[in-house]
């Protein structure tokens, strides 16, 4: 009697519905009120449709309600994470519709102010990225030094989120006794802590598997876009508004001594000093977008450092306030400032009054969001988070 075996093949027709899921607008993922509707495929992401407006305030109506000084407050609350940058901008475009130059000592507090609140940006932006992908680890790092960072403007204003330090015409107030020793001391401090956030999150594995490869954005993809800041420049693009903006905004920039952090065939600035690209990693991906956040750190300290010791040297005041109902020049004026998140743009249209006839504000989060329905096609479900998360967006900002 013969052993052969039959073997009986079966064959299953599997099928699959296309199926919609929302991410949000509760989503911790989604850095804010942000609702993501997900077209899914089984694992697969064929499309997705961002839908925003939770967090909408009017603030370019109420721009057309008050006094330029008395609307500082509300540009706090657009890029609440980069209060000192969105007072900044706003008093920036006032200040070219009026002709006003700020001397040079505010010069300087300017750039020390913000861009220490670039580094408070980007720590949160870097300890949120890691919440996203399942390490809580460096959000209690980055969040611890943060916290120092807001000692200190509270020192200075006040307040620890919603600033309105910086103004037309010069700031509120010149820095407390003793506080540029502290900043120096903060300083010292956090250098090298850096080493511990690459040692988290640059160099680790599951971080790079997480990331490298993941959301790749060609730099031609990225300017068709009209994306900015560290999403254009992780993307390989050498672009940045301190240095290739309007005069009236590089002009604070003026001898100081700093690099932009840009993909350069493979070399970043600080290649010698931090952790080398991974071989995973494709230029526009995702973790290019970390790394350039990560480096712009080291030069924002170089230029605080910098703006110190300039701030030290040089005599004068650091500016007089305009008066709360002076009237403004008839004419108009817009101006793009380089923010923690990109080129953020404030219009302002005078007919001769102290309260401006038109104001407008160019959100570079709701750019960087616009790109995310290329960013996401054909990925992962899991792959959402860490795509948007890359992006770094402020819904504050976006919805305004």
């Amino acid at each position: 009697m013969s052993n052969t075996t039959a073997t009986n093949t079966i064959e299953l027709d599997v099928r699959t519905d296309e199926m919609l899921v929302n991410m949000g607008p509760q989503h911790p993922s989604t850095h804010g009120v942000l609702r993501l509707v997900l077209r899914t495929d089984g694992e697969v992401v064929s499309e997705v449709m961002p839908h925003i407006g939770y967090l909408h305030r009017c603030a370019e109506k109420i721009g057309e309600n008050l006094t330029p000084r008395q609307y500082i407050p509300y540009t706090d609350r657009m890029d609440y994470l980069a209060g000192m940058n969105m007072n900044l901008g706003w008093a920036l475009v006032v200040e070219k519709l009026m002709g006003i130059e700020v001397p040079e000592k505010g010069r300087h507090l300017r750039v020390l102010i913000t861009e220490l609140n670039r580094i408070a940006s980007h720590l949160v932006g870097m300890g949120a990225y890691g919440l996203d992908l399942g390490s809580f680890s460096p959000f209690l790092y980055a969040f611890r030094e943060r916290e120092k960072i807001l000692d200190l403007f509270e020192d200075v204003c006040g307040a620890r989120l919603t600033y309105s330090y910086i103004t037309v015409g010069g700031a509120t107030g010149d820095l407390p006794p003793g506080w540029m020793e502290k900043c120096l001391s903060f300083l010292d401090q956090f250098v090298p802590v850096i080493d511990e956030y690459h040692t988290l999150l640059t160099s680790n594995a599951v971080f790079i598997k997480r990331t490298a490869g993941i959301g790749i954005m060609s730099p031609e993809l990225a300017i068709n876009y009209g994306c900015s800041g560290p999403v254009l420049r992780g993307s390989g693009v050498d672009w940045d508004l301190r240095r290739d903006g309007e005069p009236i905004f590089t002009k604070m920039y003026e001898g100081y001594d700093y690099e932009i952090v840009v993909e350069r065939r493979g070399q970043y600035p600080a290649d010698q000093e931090y952790p080398a690209v991974p071989l995973e990693a494709v230029l526009g991906d995702c973790w290019h977008r970390f790394y350039v956040r990560m480096l712009e750190v080291v030069q924002s300290i170089r230029l605080v450092r910098q703006a110190i010791e300039k701030y030290r040297t040089t005599e004068g005041s650091i500016g007089e306030p305009i008066k709360l109902t002076q009237k403004l020049p008839a004419g108009e004026a817009y101006l793009e400032t380089e923010c923690p998140r990109g080129q953020m743009g404030f219009g302002i249209v005078s007919d001769g009054n102290a309260i401006p006839w038109r104001a407008r504000a160019r959100s570079s989060s709701l750019a960087n969001l616009s790109v995310v329905p290329e960013l996401c096609r054909d990925c992962l479900i899991a792959d959402v988070p860490a795509i948007v998360g890359s992006l770094d967006l402020v819904m504050g900002e976006i919805d305004r």
